[in-house]
């Protein structure tokens, strides 16, 4: 092959920025920001768009910085040793002047547009995904518990920056959901994957459990989440009919679905539907409340 032909199949710069900040993933974070802040402010404003950059921002230095701590174990499973860091493809110190720029411009905004809570929620949710999560993830194959927390943090960053109190119980009700949504979707993910885990020596829940009993527990914890999510009326969280309507219709759909997973010798498209399946109950989740919000039927 020649040099032309190498460069041609060589990320570009962009590739290589969006692969390293894990966008698609931090885009998901912020999904549940802006559910957070139009479900205080009732409505869509100019305001809510430096909100999501600033927890877009926050969000991918996270996930550059992760991508630091973790690239000598990324190098050692087949699934992540061509990510940028492992393969060679950036450089520490890259990624680090990215993870620092990325950080200010997300503090800089949430700070200064919108106040000291949301950006002290931002930093927050960083010092606790690198600075707990990340490390302890390496020790304990029980560390998604309190790793959850991460996940209930974007909507109270987005409730506070639209105005909203930190200790309303209609956002702690929001939070509490996706704190306990985390637990049966990280499982599931690591069940896909724990071979790749294994090639890095992470602690697994297979040291300790079948994949029956790990498909029991990931019923168990959903179960909760549904129950979860089903209490979001009763703290006004959300509200009308038809938002009513589609919790309950992704409820009932999303538990006759995961009956399967009591079945014995569960097979791996069966976990991969499953894991699609949780990820669609929370997009409908932050549906209903956003159409509550706009006042949609």
């Amino acid at each position: 092959m020649n040099a032309a032909a190498v460069a041609t199949t060589r990320p570009s710069p962009l590739a290589l920025l969006l692969e390293l900040t894990k966008f698609r993933i931090s885009v998901a974070s912020t999904f549940t920001a802006a559910m957070g802040y139009i479900a205080f402010r009732q409505g869509v404003d100019l305001p809510l768009l430096s909100t999501l950059v600033g927890t877009l921002s926050l969000a991918m230095a996270s996930s550059a910085l992760n991508e630091i701590q973790e690239r000598h174990l990324d190098a050692r499973m087949e699934r992540t040793r061509h990510r940028p860091l492992p393969s060679g493809a950036v450089k520490p110190l890259t990624a680090l002047a990215v993870v620092g720029a990325l950080t200010l411009l997300g503090l800089g905004l949430l700070w200064r547009l919108h106040g000291l809570v949301p950006a002290a929620l931002g930093l927050l949710a960083m010092g606790w995904y690198n600075g707990l999560y990340t490390p302890l993830k390496r020790v304990s194959a029980f560390a998604v518990v309190p790793g959850s927390l991460i996940g209930a943090l974007p909507p109270a960053i987005g409730w506070t920056a639209a105005g909203g109190a930190l200790g309303d119980p209609a956002l702690l009700a929001l939070c509490f959901v996706f704190f306990v949504w985390q637990v049966p979707h990280f499982w599931l993910l690591a069940l896909l994957h724990a071979e790749s885990y294994a090639q890095a020596d992470f602690p697994t829940l297979t040291k300790f459990f079948t994949p029956e009993q790990i498909l029991r527990l990931t019923f168990t914890w959903t179960c909760g989440t549904l129950a979860a999510g089903a209490l979001l009326p009763l703290f006004h969280a959300t509200r009308g009919l038809g938002a009513v309507l589609i919790l309950a219709a992704a409820s009932l759909w999303l538990l006759l679905r995961f009956t399967r997973l009591l079945r014995p010798d569960p097979n791996p498209a069966l976990v991969r539907r499953a894991f699609m399946d949780i990820n669609l109950y929370a997009l409908a989740l932050m549906i209903a409340v956003i159409s509550a919000a706009l006042g949609l039927p």
